[in-house]
């Protein structure tokens, strides 16, 4: 455990407020860790992993006697110091060789983790293609139905979703979209639905799940004559083929805390914002538009100002004439007052 740490001056104080919860959060910073035992494979697609996770990527270089399954202190440490809520762990034993853990964290506390067991890989090396600028938001297509209904392959969604996402942003520039990276599924074993018994519950086992292909590939756009140009993909590396093998859930408390989302504020609503009010609108310039409907008007009921140029004209003489009356009668009576 680290003591809480108060600010002695503006810039510690600065850096404090930095790591503190946001409304929006920055991108997530990755810590690459290397176990006591990684072969060729493992750092290979550890290195190339890191070059997409970069500038948001904290490697290791030094061996550390870890074991995330067992015991995480260590990663909530490191998570604490570095200010960082993913991890890669690469290790490799006899039992699981070639192993990739993705662990995220949620305030300095292991969430939930899974692991990866590369069945196959080809670096960016062997692919004599063009590569994407480092640092740019890659697009991320996943492409199974598996993944929006398996509790295994959601998790692997979300672990992956938030170990690539970078800065959230407003307005994306079409030039900017430079790779997209492809999550797969392959075709379903026909053991799919063996289970295991472990604690005396039963378990699915991992090694009927089907396995998990990611590709990478960098995008071109061509002229089609329209305002929507013509894509083409152009597969760039890393190319992973990998297992799901041993995971850990999130506990429920956590995940609900780590969920939860802040109230909006009374001016965002007002702004449209936050919760969506009928019949209003903030337009481009930032104004709040509203639409009232109304019951049909009858106009010629409508009050308008009084005005003598507005009055309507009877025209009946008699009346005319008692106006041109009223108005002699009352001239001599002026005329009196004044030379009184």
């Amino acid at each position: 455990m680290l003591r809480t740490i108060k600010p002695r001056n503006a810039r510690s104080k600065r850096a404090l407020e930095a790591r503190e919860p946001k409304e929006v959060e920055d991108a997530r910073t990755a810590i690459f860790v290397r176990g006591t035992h990684t072969g060729e494979v493992v750092r290979a697609a550890m290195k190339e992993l890191m070059t997409l996770k970069k500038p948001h990527a904290i490697p290791f270089s030094k061996k550390n006697m870890i074991r995330p399954f067992e015991d995480a202190s260590s990663l909530e440490f490191w998570a604490q110091k570095n200010d960082a809520s993913m991890f890669l762990v690469g290790q490799s034993t006899k039992k699981r060789p070639n192993g990739l853990i993705i662990a995220r964290t949620f305030d300095s506390k292991v969430l939930d983790m899974c692991e990866l067991g590369v069945d196959q890989f080809v670096s960016m090396s062997e692919f004599k293609t063009p590569k994407a600028t480092a640092g740019h938001k890659p697009m991320l297509h996943f492409a199974s139905e598996l993944f929006d209904t398996h509790p295994r392959y959601i998790q692997l969604k979300s672990l992956l979703m938030d170990f690539f996402n970078a800065e959230v942003v407003d307005s994306i520039c079409l030039p900017g979209l430079e790779h997209v990276i492809s999550v797969t599924v392959a075709p379903s074993p026909p053991q799919q639905t063996s289970t295991v018994t472990v604690g005396g519950t039963q378990q699915e086992d991992s090694k009927s799940l089907p396995k998990v292909h990611l590709r990478t590939y960098t995008v071109k756009l061509l002229p089609s004559g329209t305002r929507v140009p013509r894509v083409e993909l152009t597969e760039m590396g890393p190319s992973l083929d990998i297992s799901l093998r041993r995971h850990q859930d999130a506990d429920p408390e956590m995940w609900k805390a780590a969920m939860k989302r802040p109230k909006v504020k009374k001016q965002d609503i007002e702004k449209g914002l936050g919760k969506k009010k009928k019949n209003m609108e903030v337009d481009e310039m930032g104004d709040l538009r509203g639409r009232v409907h109304i019951a049909k008007q009858d106009l010629s009921k409508l009050q308008t100002r009084k005005m003598k140029g507005l009055k309507a004209r009877l025209g009946n003489e008699d009346e005319d004439m008692e106006d041109g009356a009223s108005e002699e009668d009352e001239s001599p009576r002026r005329k009196k007052r004044r030379q009184e």
